[in-house]
């Protein structure tokens, strides 16, 4: 039996926010949008390449979003997405000039920045994410 992971899901407090966020720092695309106002939520679904692994970001009316407690940040397991850039060093250097890197960790090689709604997402470079395949 194989399985695929299709997308990861997070709550936003700003649909709209989060979408031209998302799409300036990760050039992710929206690819499906659900609108359910009887029920208080909307989606968007969005892609770097398609068919690949979605971002889905959900915004409920009444609802706060996930804010990581101080166990969690203290021990350094915040809950957070990942990517791997083409390239590292322009990366950092983009995401530095859009002034969102908020922890850069010389000593593991990768850098965090944070969303609109502080989610934080790490950035790895391919070596560090597949030691086993890349050497660079």
């Amino acid at each position: 039996m194989k399985f695929t992971a299709i997308h990861t899901n997070i709550t936003v407090t700003d649909l709209a926010r989060s979408i031209e966020f998302y799409g300036k720092a990760f050039g992710m695309k929206v690819v499906r949008e659900v609108e359910r106002p009887e029920m208080g939520f909307k989606l968007a679904f969005l892609e770097i390449e398609e068919g690949g692994h979605r971002l889905e970001l959900t915004w409920y009316k009444d609802m706060d979003v996930y804010k990581p407690g101080e166990h969690e940040v203290a021990g350094g397991f915040i809950p957070h997405l990942a990517f791997m850039p083409d390239n590292f060093q322009e990366s950092l250097q983009f995401h530095k000039d859009m002034g969102i890197v908020c922890f850069e960790s010389e000593k593991r090689g990768v850098y965090f920045v944070k969303d609109p709604d502080d989610h934080w997402i790490e950035i790895v470079p391919r070596n560090r994410a597949y030691p086993d395949k890349y050497k660079d």
